[in-house]
């Protein structure tokens, strides 16, 4: 049958309570960096403001934990607290049923009944659950957004330390269901890693050897990049011959490396101040219209914060944003999935496997 995407129905503004609610109220910033008292924070469902009586406006780029700014010309931006400034206007309001003038729009898509069923709102999702209906469900996904949407994949490290899993993404990557990436330091040292010496953290991600002075290989790795420069130089020099980061860097999809205290190096293209590099994650995130999140678990949880549960698209429709969280870890999974989106979903599983089987799936059924 395909994917198809679920209708998106918008509020009826004719109820009497959204017919009969105010129009939103504004309040002038005074002090950069912080909003107003009783300012009005954002979620991750569409969102509508009455900016004049009967105009109610949907948020275009939202984001959960934000505050909506009225810009000159009367437009709606979502912006981080960090991010304002002295005479900026921020809506007010704490209720979110038309009362403040704000609607939080929770039933907006028509999501089929097994997944309203079975992922409802902080259902618990065990080792022991069946995940069958999630892969076939996730290929036409992929395939769908392959030419119509935006990928975005977060990679933890454990994705490159395994040879069938390195080269199964590279694959995803070259054939089209990857449009951008987010990861740290360690997964690009990694990568690089294994295609300077075919190891991980001095390991042969193949026979799982220890290789010889095997602590070194990382270190070895990192002073390689940074003495050349950049990992654009060492593919260009031949030095990088496969691989995630190849394979991104070949195909001219964007991708951010944010940096954390704990790095290693780190490598040149790791951006290191914290705010610079969520706002260079947001970027990517704007464009989302799926998110595929493997073992990495800060760097899920900040994705999950930076994404709505909806997009608009550039014909004006509204669409969802489909978050996948793939880890070992139960309680990793969980921390989205309680986000309390329908469309956020879990598997859990060893990533390794889910990259190598995702790769086979899409291949066998879409050629």
């Amino acid at each position: 049958m395909g994917f198809i995407l679920p209708p998106y129905t918008p509020p009826d503004f004719s109820e009497p309570r959204l017919a009969q609610a105010p129009t939103v109220a504004f309040r002038e910033v005074t002090c950069a960096g912080a909003a107003p008292e009783n300012y009005h924070a954002t979620s991750i469902y569409p969102e509508y403001l009455q900016i004049e009586r009967g105009k109610w406006h949907l948020l275009m780029e939202s984001r959960m934990d934000c505050v909506v700014v009225r810009e000159e010309g009367g437009n709606l931006s979502v912006r981080e607290f960090r991010h304002l400034m002295p005479g900026d206007m921020v809506a007010l309001g704490r209720r979110d049923d038309g009362e403040d003038g704000i609607f939080v729009h929770t039933e907006a898509f028509s999501f089929p009944p097994y997944m309203t069923e079975k992922f409802a709102f902080r259902t618990r999702i065990t080792r022991e659950t069946s995940f069958s209906i999630d892969y076939d469900d996730l290929y036409d996904l992929l395939e769908h957004e392959r030419l119509n949407g935006f990928v975005l994949w977060v990679l933890g490290p454990a994705t490159v330390f395994d040879w069938d899993a390195r080269q199964a993404f590279a694959a995803l990557v070259q054939r089209g269901y990857v449009h951008g990436m987010l990861a740290g330091n360690a997964l690009a040292v990694h990568d690089v890693e294994g295609a300077l010496f075919g190891t991980a953290l001095g390991q042969e991600i193949y026979s799982k050897r220890a290789a010889e002075l095997g602590h070194y290989k990382h270190l070895d790795a990192i002073n390689t990049i940074r003495r050349l420069g950049s990992i654009k130089k060492a593919i260009a020099q031949e030095l990088i011959r496969d691989g995630v980061m190849r394979a991104v860097i070949d195909m001219g999809i964007p991708y951010v490396l944010a940096g954390s205290i704990r790095d290693d190096g780190p490598l040149p293209e790791v951006i290191a101040d914290v705010y610079n590099a969520q706002d260079s994650m947001r970027t990517l995130a704007r464009q989302a219209t799926t998110v595929i999140a493997l073992a990495t678990q800060l760097h899920a949880i900040a994705t999950g914060n930076m994404v709505p549960s909806y997009v608009v698209t550039e014909n004006g429709s509204v669409r969802p944003v489909y978050f996948y969280s793939v880890d070992m870890s139960e309680f990793a999974v969980s921390k989205l999935t309680n986000r309390g989106s329908l469309t956020a979903r879990s598997i859990l599983t060893n990533v390794q496997d889910f990259v190598v089987t995702v790769e086979r799936g899409l291949r066998r059924r879409y050629g």
